[in-house]
């Protein structure tokens, strides 16, 4: 899959190196030229010097056949921006934005393109954002048996209830963050689109349970 990058700093650095690890195709952006000097001697990826919401620099970063795009320059104006423009005007779906202002994060989550604020801004939180079928560990049991994650959803559950998701999966859904509200679900809440669940699983159930929510949910006959 093709990544694009905005912001060659040490997150975006560190997001596009792990991403030509992977075997992925990555292009970076920046307007530093020098600043492509945090990349590996190895680095396989394209380097385009430019502005990341300027739409040459995009085109020329393969932004048409970009799987995710993730704006991780150091200003939060440029970042929404070319986040925005990625989504509304290149069509890519998955979008990630790093925001300095909480504030404004909240505002930018309920437009629906996640954000990673200044506190939790590392590339792994990032790289979660853009790689499909990830699911985030957020808390683990001390013996490693159960956790809580937060799965990446197919958009087709969309419409379906929480208890007929617990009922398929054999999970608990904690809560759902919507916006920047949190809602304790009950067995009839609705998933909407954006929200971001938060399940309770055994880790035996994680790639089971993974892999049914990267797909539409089966037909019952």
């Amino acid at each position: 899959m093709h990544f694009v990058i905005m912001g060659c700093g040490r997150v975006g650095a560190s997001m596009a190196s792990q991403l030509d690890r992977m075997g992925h195709s990555v292009a970076i952006i920046d307007q530093n030229s020098d600043a492509f000097r945090r990349l590996p001697a190895d680095f396989n990826g394209r380097k385009v010097k430019g502005i990341g919401f300027d739409r040459d620099a995009l085109e020329q970063a393969g932004i048409d056949e970009a799987y995710a795009f993730a704006a991780v320059s150091n200003g939060d104006n440029s970042n929404i921006i070319a986040a925005r423009v990625a989504r509304e005007l290149f069509g890519v779906e998955h979008v990630v934005a790093r925001i300095y202002d909480p504030t404004r994060a909240d505002v930018y989550e309920r437009l629906g393109i996640p954000t990673v604020a200044t506190v939790r801004q590392t590339a792994e939180h990032m790289m979660r954002h853009v790689l499909p079928g990830g699911t985030a560990r957020e808390f683990m049991d001390p013996s490693g048996a159960a956790g809580l994650v937060q799965p990446d959803i197919s958009p087709n559950w969309v419409g379906t209830t929480v208890g007929a998701l617990e009922e398929r999966l054999a999970v608990r859904v904690a809560w759902i963050s919507r916006g920047s509200g949190v809602v304790i679900p009950q067995a009839g809440t609705i998933i909407q689109e954006h929200d971001r669940l938060h399940v309770a699983a055994t880790t035996q159930q994680l790639p089971a349970m993974q892999r049914a929510l990267s797909r539409p949910p089966a037909q019952e006959v």
